[in-house]
């Protein structure tokens, strides 16, 4: 698969929203490891330069500054990405936070805020970075969603909500855009090893339901997925695979999977 990967990823040019830290500096590093040069946006230039440093292959990267809720700035950035690279194959929208609160309680300016970052932000890129891939007849974008995009998790709803708009909004493109031969691949990780908890944005009720024994997978293993999701020009990529027969039963029994949370929630802090 490597030497595959290397093959098909040589040259190509690979934009990622959210490389800072976790699974889109994963990411980064795994596409970079391909051989395909990459572009790492975050709005923390420190954290993104740290990012840039650890990933290494210095010649294959360029690090810039960019909010994601600001279309001017993703213009920007992508008119500096045309310019150095003359080219953009794959655009990575993994630019995104979690807040942590029961519907009931939280507060709107921080579900808007949420929005424009998780899902707003993903649509102003899929718009801006389109008419570049229509010209070129091709282009994959990547669209980072979660597990929580197919089942609603409680004090998580508005981090659902976002995730299940970008889950619909990723599956639509791909049938509008495959004429024009770009790609669109929604990838829904289940428990990752991040710090989402402790980036997220804490309301009245910020409990985590999750279970206890429920260790995470690696950022580096959703990468992998990535990657392969990317080669195999897939619509859709869970993982874990485990995570698959959870979203089927929630999609055919509901109540079973919600009764469940609802435990998880009552033994939660």
């Amino acid at each position: 698969m490597a030497s595959e990967s290397s093959k098909v990823l040589a040259g190509k040019v690979v934009v990622i929203t959210g490389a800072s830290m976790g699974i889109g500096e994963a990411i980064a590093k795994t596409f970079v490891e391909c051989g395909a040069q990459v572009v790492l946006l975050s709005r923390d230039s420190g954290r993104l330069e740290a990012a840039r440093a650890r990933i290494g292959h210095a010649e294959q990267t360029l690090a810039l500054a960019c909010d994601v809720r600001h279309r001017e700035e993703i213009d920007r950035v992508i008119g500096l990405t045309m310019h150095h690279f003359q080219k953009i194959d794959i655009w990575v929208n993994n630019a995104g936070h979690g807040i942590l609160d029961g519907v009931a309680t939280v507060n709107m300016a921080d579900v808007r805020e949420t929005f424009e970052t998780n899902l707003f932000g993903t649509m102003e890129a899929m718009q801006a970075v389109t008419p570049i891939m229509k010209q070129a007849r091709s282009g994959t974008i990547i669209n980072v969603s979660s597990v929580a995009g197919h089942i609603p998790i409680a004090f998580h709803g508005v981090y659902s909500a976002t995730k299940f708009g970008m889950n619909a909004l990723g599956k639509a493109a791909r049938m509008e855009l495959a004429r024009d031969g770009i790609n669109l691949l929604t990838v829904c990780p289940g428990y990752v090893k991040t710090d989402f908890a402790a980036n997220a944005i804490q309301g009245v009720e910020p409990k985590r339901v999750r279970p206890k024994t429920a260790r995470g997978i690696s950022v580096e293993r959703v990468a992998r997925a990535v990657l392969q999701g990317y080669l195999k020009n897939k619509r859709e990529v869970i993982v874990p695979w485990t995570m698959i027969p959870v979203v089927k039963l929630y999609q055919l029994f509901p109540g079973v999977v919600e009764w469940g949370m609802m435990r998880m929630a009552k033994g939660s802090s």
